[in-house]
C-alpha cells in the first residue's frame, strides 16, 4: 500500500516591534539575562497589560498580504498551563477571535490555506547549566528578556504535500513578511520558529492518519529534512501492522531523525478564557483600507514584473525577487537606465558570492546604483571588458569608490589596439604549433586555448570581439 504526506506547519513569527506586546521593554535580542523586564512582563500580581497598537497594525498587513478575511472584532485569551518559563502561568493569546483568518499563499501555482494567524506573547528562555547530568546540566535558571515579545502565530491547512513544499511554503512566508518589514526573519535568533504537523494516510483516502508534531528545526533544510525523516518513520510503522501515536517529537539534527518529546494521546486542556484585563478590539475599515493601500509590491510581484518587463527568466527573477534589499537596488539601478540582464547577472553572480563569502548582508556593502549604472556604461563602451568588469564590482561592494577613478588607478581599461592585439595572437599561434594543427584536422575546440592564452597575457583586459575577429582571420590564413 502506497501512501501520500499531509502536511501542516505552524510558524511564529516575531514582529519587528521596538517594545513587546503588553509592556514598553524592548525587545532586543541578547543582552544580559533579565535586564529587559518589568512587572507586567515579569507576571507580578496586580499589574495590567496595555496592548502595544502596532502589533495589531503589522498582523492586519500580514493578514492583508496573505488573502485573509480581517476581523472587525477581535479579543484576547488566556491560554493556561504551567512552564517554568511562564511567570504567569497562563500566556495571553488569542482563540476563537483571532485577527485574521482564511488566508492563502500560492507556492508554484498552488494555493496553500492559512487557517487563521494570531497574536499572542512569547514565553521565556530556560537556560541549562550546571554538571553534566541526564539532558547534560543539573539545574536550570529562565531568562525572561523574550518573555511578552509579540508574537504573529500563522497556522497553514494541511495542505501541503511534500517536505520541498514545505520549504517553498516557509521561504515565501518568510520573504513576504520581510518584505512587509514585520519580523526580520532570523532563524539563528527565534524570531522565525516553525512547528511540522505530519500524517500519513493510503493515497486516495480523505480521513487524516495520525499526526506527529515535530519541533526543534532551526532551518529550512532542517525543516525539510525532519519532515522526510517523519514520514519515512511512520511509513515503516503503518508497513509494519503498528499504530502510529500522536505525540510531540524532537528533531535531532546530528542523527538526521526524530525522538518523542512528550504524548499527545489526549487534547491538552488549556481552559481558554477571555482575558479579563484586555478589552475586546474594534478593527476600523478605515485603518485596515489604510494599511492596505500601503502595501508594497509583494515577491510575486516582483518577479512577475521581472519576467514581463525586464524579460528576465522566472529563475532570475526568482533569485533577485528573494532579497527586498538587493531587488529594491536593483531597481534603483534600472531607473538611471542600466540594462536588466547584465545587472541582474552582476547581483546574481559576483555580488551574492561575495555576500556569502564575508557573511554579509547587502545593506553592509558599500556599492550604488551609480556605480553600477556607470560599470555598465564602461562595458558598454569598450573601456572595460566583462571579466575586469568583475574586479571592480567587487572592489566596489568593498570600498566607496568611482568607477572612472578605478580603472584609471589600476589601470583596466580595456586593450583594443588592433595591431598590438594581431602581433599577440600571431605570436600565440606561433607558440602553440601542435594545437594549431590540432585546430585544422577538426579539433577547433581548441580555438578557446588560444583565446584564453591572449586574455592571460593582457591580464584580462583585451577585447574579446577583436581578439576573436583577429583569431579568426589568422587561423584562417594558416589553413
Amino acid at each position: 500500500m502506497k501512501y501520500e504526506p499531509v502536511i501542516g506547519l505552524e510558524v511564529h513569527a516575531q514582529l519587528k516591534t521596538k517594545t513587546k506586546i503588553f509592556c514598553g521593554c524592548p525587545t532586543d535580542f541578547g543582552g544580559t539575562p533579565n535586564a529587559h523586564v518589568c512587572p507586567v512582563c515579569l507576571g507580578m500580581p496586580g499589574v495590567l497589560p496595555v496592548l502595544n497598537r502596532k502589533t495589531v497594525e503589522f498582523a492586519i498587513k500580514t493578514g492583508l498580504a496573505l488573502n485573509c478575511e480581517i476581523a472587525t472584532v477581535t479579543k484576547f485569551d488566556r491560554k493556561n498551563y504551567f512552564y517554568p518559563d511562564l511567570p504567569k502561568d497562563y500566556q495571553i493569546s488569542q482563540y476563537d477571535q483571532p485577527i485574521c483568518r482564511s488566508g492563502h499563499l500560492t507556492i508554484k501555482g498552488r494555493p496553500i490555506r492559512i487557517h487563521r494567524a494570531h497574536l499572542e506573547e512569547d514565553a521565556g528562555k530556560l537556560v541549562h547549566a550546571g554538571a553534566a547530568g541526564l539532558h547534560g546540566s543539573d539545574y536550570s535558571l529562565v531568562d525572561f528578556n523574550r518573555s511578552g515579545v509579540p508574537l504573529l502565530e500563522i497556522v497553514s491547512e494541511p495542505d501541503l504535500t511534500s517536505p520541498e513544499e514545505a520549504r517553498l511554503y516557509l521561504t515565501e512566508l518568510r520573504t513576504i513578511l520581510r518584505y512587509l518589514d514585520v519580523c526580520d526573519g532570523n532563524l539563528e535568533e527565534g524570531s522565525f520558529r516553525c512547528d511540522a504537523n505530519v500524517s500519513i494516510r493510503p493515497v486516495g483516502q480523505k480521513e487524516l492518519g495520525t499526526k506527529a508534531e515535530i519541533k526543534n528545526m532551526n532551518s529550512f533544510k532542517a525543516v525539510q529534512r525532519a519532515i522526510q525523516s517523519e514520514i519515512e518513520r511512520q511509513t515503516a510503522l503503518l508497513e509494519k501492522g503498528e499504530r502510529v501515536v500522536q505525540e510531540t517529537r524532537l528533531w535531532n539534527e546530528a542523527t538526521g531523525t526524530t525522538h518523542p518529546m512528550r504524548s499527545k494521546e489526549e487534547a491538552h486542556d488549556y481552559r481558554y478564557f477571555p482575558d479579563p484585563d484586555l478589552v475586546p478590539v474594534v478593527v476600523d475599515k478605515s485603518w485596515v483600507s489604510e494599511i492596505a493601500q500601503a502595501l508594497p509590491e509583494l515577491p510575486s510581484q516582483r518577479r512577475k514584473r521581472y519576467v514581463e518587463q525586464c524579460s528576465l527568466s522566472g529563475d532570475d527573477a526568482a533569485v533577485l525577487a528573494e532579497s527586498k534589499e538587493l531587488s529594491d537596488f536593483f531597481d534603483s539601478v534600472l531607473s538611471l537606465g542600466a540594462p536588466a540582464k547584465a545587472v541582474a547577472n552582476w547581483l546574481m553572480g559576483p555580488t551574492i558570492w561575495y555576500l556569502n563569502e564575508n557573511k554579509l548582508e547587502f545593506s553592509q556593502t558599500s556599492i550604488t546604483p551609480e556605480n553600477v549604472r556607470d560599470l555598465s556604461q564602461a562595458v558598454n563602451s569598450g573601456a572595460l571588458s566583462s571579466s575586469t568588469a568583475k574586479q571592480v564590482l567587487l572592489e566596489l561592494l568593498a570600498n566607496a569608490g568611482d568607477v572612472k577613478t578605478l580603472i584609471e588607478q589600476k589601470g583596466l581599461s580595456q586593450i583594443s589596439d588592433e595591431k598590438g592585439l594581431t602581433d599577440l595572437v600571431t605570436k600565440v599561434l606561433a607558440d602553440n604549433p601542435s594545437q594549431v594543427a590540432e585546430f585544422h584536422s577538426g579539433k577547433t575546440k581548441v580555438r578557446q586555448f588560444f583565446f584564453g592564452e591572449v586574455m592571460k597575457a593582457t591580464k584580462g583586459k583585451a577585447n574579446p570581439q577583436v581578439i576573436n575577429t583577429i583569431l579568426d582571420e589568422q587561423l584562417a590564413k594558416n589553413d
